[in-house]
């Protein structure tokens, strides 16, 4: 009792100290149009391993062939890796579609993989994207494109499936990647319509046929001749292409009891108790080899264990005391900073989320149906003191387009906004009245924010004290992940909503970007429709090449700013930890419990190992 009325204090002056600082700042004029109150532009902070609480860990091999991941250390084989998720497994089957919490991945595999040798310099692999040149092949061995609308693949050879029933062990062949399209789209194999969730993937619609013209060769055709929208919709992050064995599906019907689970995989899954935990361990025929050491097998660790901990303190506890080897997503630089305090040996990896955090009001519902009760809402917030303040100027103030930032060469940068456009976003609360009282809210009006139980609440506050300012009275109504996600997919809220994900700062995949505010998307969750909008997709679908897409796509950014949909927040910092024991990676990170690419979780975790001797020594 005693901690909750502290940390209810200690919210009620971190706001009161956000208010006061921006009241320092803001401008006095009554002028009746925005005043200039931006400031000094902070682009996004490269991607790195240092954080606030970095400490290195020497390796305790050094190998001389010199590679840039010799600093990593030499391979060891061994040992368990037990991860933390914070949500129980929904689902074992990718016909089920996308879910909160998959572990497909670790048995079920892509057609292409990262360039696990490129420095990281480069390449942090801290994004969801990973542009076409950083791909390598899967379960595809080579590809190219006949035409711009015919892509041909040519199955690695080599692979087979899990020694398992009834699959028993034989080899991966074209007709398993032609079966998985026509399950999944319904395109043959006695399917005719596509899976329920993925008759909702716009992508999918673009598939004209996948068949097998030989042993190991597919050809999939399109009715898109743009070979960046096909090659971006086959790599994502993402379950929609991992390929399930045929037999499996044709023996049991579907995949979704954890025992049929079986693919071709680095891990095979052994054990699985709803809501408590899951284990899997490594698969002694997998094909594949480290990159960067292609005389080792993989996986290097010999089990992963996951324990499902809603809890972050609780988790936070697990880390410090070495019963998790991972803590990643951390939200708060207080935990980091804690984390810092009591275990400086553990190592902190900040990775920017995969969305902004924004407020998504409904703009087909007065009265935010009038850009300028936006553009007030917009005006009503101090990004930058929020950013220094309650995130340790740990990341960039700069308010949001479409596309994050820190994916370079997409999207329209803040540093490339004029002038009069950041005014609209800069901290200006008497302009913001006057926009209310422009638009017939001269006192301003009364609404609601529906949110996510597991949205940051101390922000929230925050973001209601600035509303308080320009007399907007926002009720806040939290709700539990379950209620919420089924309230706002069926776009059944009335006012604002706010995600852990919100709408702007886009770091995945380029052109599905194009669909954010399309009219009728499911996850249109500002209920936006604007054919200028719709147009961009439109027109990216006929792009021949990347440049024009990226065109295209900056200039869908500059009209999603001046439109203001949805209200900026800001780009935060993930804080991921890692015990000092588990070697391999330096910025390579990525999410290793699927929170941003989950088809690349157990592509980590086959090549991330673990140095026994140092976490003996360390826990005793």
């Amino acid at each position: 009792m005693k901690r909750g009325i502290i940390w209810i204090m200690l919210t009620c002056l971190i706001v009161i100290s956000l208010i006061l600082s921006s009241c320092r700042s803001s401008t006095t004029s009554t002028s009746t149009t925005p005043v200039s109150t931006a400031s000094t532009s902070t682009t996004a902070p490269p991607l790195t391993t240092t954080s606030i609480a970095q400490t290195s860990i020497k390796p305790t091999t050094t190998s001389t062939t010199g590679n840039w991941w010799d600093s990593l250390g030499t391979p060891q084989y061994g040992g368990t890796m037990t991860l933390r998720i914070n949500r129980d497994i929904t689902s074992f089957d990718p016909y089920l579609g996308e879910t909160v919490t998959s572990l497909e991945t670790g048995w079920l595999e892509g057609l292409f993989i990262p360039d696990w040798t490129l420095d990281p310099s480069v390449q942090p692999y801290q994004l969801s994207f990973l542009p076409n040149d950083q791909e390598k092949g899967g379960l595809a061995g080579s590809w190219e494109f006949t035409d711009s609308s015919t892509l041909v693949i040519h199955v690695r050879q080599g692979i087979h499936w899990q020694n398992i029933p009834p699959a028993n062990g034989r080899e991966l062949i074209a007709n398993d990647i032609v079966f998985h399209f026509d399950r999944m789209i319904g395109l043959g194999d006695g399917f005719t319509q596509p899976a329920p969730y993925w008759n909702t993937v716009s992508w999918t619609k673009s598939v004209t046929s996948v068949t097998a013209v030989d042993k190991y060769t597919v050809v999939m055709k399109w009715n898109t001749p743009n070979p960046e929208f096909i090659m971006e919709n086959l790599e994502a992050p993402s379950v929609s292409t991992v390929i399930e064995n045929p037999e499996a599906v044709q023996q049991w019907g579907n995949l979704n009891d954890w025992h049929h689970a079986l693919g071709t995989g680095p891990f095979i899954l052994t054990d699985y108790v709803s809501g408590s935990s899951s284990s899997m361990v490594k698969n002694p025929n997998y094909w594949g080899h480290d990159e960067r050491y292609p005389q080792n097998s993989l996986p290097y660790v010999d089990k992963i264990t996951y324990l499902v901990i809603p809890d972050n303190s609780t988790a936070l506890a697990a880390m410090r005391t070495g019963k998790i080897d991972i803590l990643d997503g951390l939200s708060t630089v207080q935990d980091a900073k804690s984390m810092q305090k009591t275990n400086p040996e553990i190592k902190q990896i900040l990775t920017p989320s995969s969305n902004g955090l924004t407020l998504d009001p409904r703009n087909d519902k007065a009265p935010f149906n009038d850009i300028r009760v936006r553009e007030a809402l917009q005006m009503a917030i101090d990004l930058p003191t929020i950013t220094s303040t309650y995130y340790s100027g740990t990341c960039s103030p700069d308010p949001l387009s479409l596309t994050s930032d820190y994916l370079k060469g997409w999207g329209y940068p803040y540093t490339q906004w004029p002038q009069d456009l950041k005014d609209q976003y800069a901290y200006n609360p008497t302009a913001a009245k006057q926009l209310l009282a422009n638009a017939g809210f001269p006192n301003g009006f009364k609404t609601d924010l529906v949110v996510d139980s597991v949205v940051d609440t101390n922000l929230v506050q925050i973001v209601k004290s600035y509303f308080t300012q320009i007399n907007v009275d926002m009720d806040i109504r939290p709700m539990d992940t379950a209620s919420f996600t089924a309230l706002i997919n069926s776009h059944k809220n009335d006012a604002l909503l706010m995600r852990t994900a919100g709408s702007l700062g886009v770091s995945y995949y380029p052109l599905r970007q194009f669909t954010k505010f399309q009219t009728g998307a499911s996850a249109n969750y500002p209920v936006v429709s604007d054919p200028a909008f719709d147009a961009y997709y439109t027109k990216s679908l006929t792009a021949t090449t990347t440049d024009e897409v990226k065109s295209l796509l900056m200039d869908c950014n500059e009209y999603v700013v001046k439109q203001h949909y949805v209200i900026s927040l800001i780009q935060p910092m993930a804080f991921n930890l890692c015990q000092p024991w588990l070697n391999g990676f330096n910025a390579q990170y990525g999410s290793m419990t699927g929170v941003v690419q989950p088809q690349l979780v157990f592509f980590y975790e086959a090549r991330f190992w673990i140095d026994q001797n140092q976490k003996n020594n360390l826990k005793h």
